[in-house]
């Protein structure tokens, strides 16, 4: 009982460890609901924790109504990534990266579901890429969205 209440309490520090990182940019409603919040579409941004000089937007859906107003929904699979290069990066710190590493985490409910952007570092092409993709507990989803950043010097 006391190894359950443990994993479970690691498991929200850690989705919360991460919620903080993404600014809200804005919101567009896709479908109105009379009680609690519209469903809607939420455009966030954040900035690369290990490689200064990349953000990378993200909008996803996000459930409305009375569940969703008190945090109870599930939101659902779907969601989009843009990143680019926003200034200086330095080079010699790339071969460094661990690909698949999580540079972003956010819960889509209250503790099974999260929706992740993992880093690939493609050496032959010097190119940074971002995949976005929710998984759960016990099954994730195929749904997902990438978006490559190229490397360039920056003056």
């Amino acid at each position: 009982m006391k190894k359950q209440i443990l994993l479970v309490a690691t498991i929200v520090l850690s989705i919360l460890a991460f919620t903080a990182a993404a600014e809200e940019i804005g919101d567009v409603s896709t479908v109105f609901k009379l009680l609690g919040a519209n469903h809607k579409i939420v455009v966030e941004a954040f900035d690369d924790p290990d490689v200064p000089g990349v953000a990378c937007h993200i909008s996803r859906a996000k459930t409305g109504g009375v569940k969703g107003a008190v945090g109870l929904a599930e939101d659902p699979s779907d969601a989009s990534i843009a990143c680019r290069q926003i200034g200086a990066i330095d080079a010699s710190k790339l071969g460094q990266l661990k690909n698949g590493e999580v540079v972003f985490k956010e819960s889509l409910s209250l503790v099974f579901k999260s929706l992740q952007v993992v880093r690939f570092y493609d050496k032959k092409r010097n190119v940074l890429v971002y995949l976005a993709y929710s998984d759960k507990v016990i099954e994730g989803s195929p749904k997902n969205s990438i978006s490559s950043v190229p490397v360039m010097k920056w003056d």
